[in-house]
This record gives structure tokens, sequence and C-alpha cells, in this order.
């Protein structure tokens, strides 16, 4: 995706004065820390030096919100840890181990200095993938299976997008 598909439909590119501008192909990922320098936390999007339209906070979470590929053969595990026992390859090895397919990793900082790290995996039934990650001595303080996996995921990224555009 690029700045071109996050443009906002409830902006007026022509009332507003002169904006910080990006490029219409600048990729969405990219356009970010843009946003967050920018007065207002809008951007004009350009194409061939004409402005083409106006990307804000709203805009671009929802074009983000597109990039996630929802999975109902999903589920979510959530586990908690130490800084120094945080280690993405292990943690993808202890979910193999229980011969599942690690789809995302998403961490964060949690109180009294642990990590949280939310996991979603391609199983329905989420028990196994729990025990195999006690084995490597992570702590699965939530798990579920089934259709909701996806939404949980996608609902805490944006969350955490949003608080990003808050900062």
């Amino acid at each position: 995706m690029t700045a071109k598909d996050a443009i906002s439909l409830h902006n007026n590119s022509d009332t507003l004065p002169a904006l910080k501008s990006v490029d219409a192909g600048m990729p969405l990922l990219e356009v970010l820390p843009h946003l967050l320098d920018a007065p207002g936390r809008v951007l004009s999007v350009d194409e061939e030096g004409k402005t083409i339209g106006l990307i804000d906070e709203s805009s671009l979470l929802e074009g983000m919100s597109r990039l996630i590929a929802t999975r109902d053969d999903s589920s979510v595990l959530t586990i908690e840890c130490s800084p120094e026992q945080y280690s993405a390859s292990a943690i993808a090895h202890a979910v193999e181990d229980a011969d599942v397919h690690l789809v995302d990793l998403l961490s964060r900082a949690a109180e009294g200095g642990k990590l949280r790290v939310n996991l979603r995996v391609r199983v329905a039934d989420p028990e196994g993938v729990a025990r195999s990650l006690e084995r490597y001595g992570y702590r699965v303080i939530d798990r579920s299976g089934g259709t909701s996996a996806g939404d949980a995921i996608l609902a805490e990224r944006l969350a955490s997008l949003q608080a990003l555009l808050n900062v």
C-alpha cells in the first residue's frame, strides 16, 4: 500500500494552508514518521507536483488496518517474560516445537518491567503451543482460539498505533 491508498475522504485539500507533503507512491509504513512530525498531524499527498488529497491519523490507521490479514484458523496467546528472556527466535522455536506456524508476534512493555508478547499461531486449539512455551520458560497468561483471534491482534495493533500517533 502507498500513501495514495490512505487518502482521507473527509478532508478538502483546497481549504487548508500549505502542509508538509509526501509522494503518492511512498510506502504506507514510511508515511507514519512524516505524519508524526507534521503540524496538526495532517499531510498532503502529491502526485506529479499536484496535491491529490490529505492523510490524517484516521485515514492512516484505516489504511494500515488493510495491511493486516486476519485468519479464521488462528489462535492468540499472550506470554509474559523479562526483557532479558525475550527472544523472538526462541519464542518462534517454542511454537514450532508444537508443530504450529507462528503467524505474527507483537511485543509491548508491561507492568513491573516485564514484556508482554501476543502471538498469533495457525492452530485452532492453542493448548499444545501454550505447553511448549511453558517448557521454554515463558509464562502464558492468556490464550484464545477461533475466529476472534485475528480480531484481537488487529484491535491491539490498531490501539498500539493510535497510542503512537497520540505521543
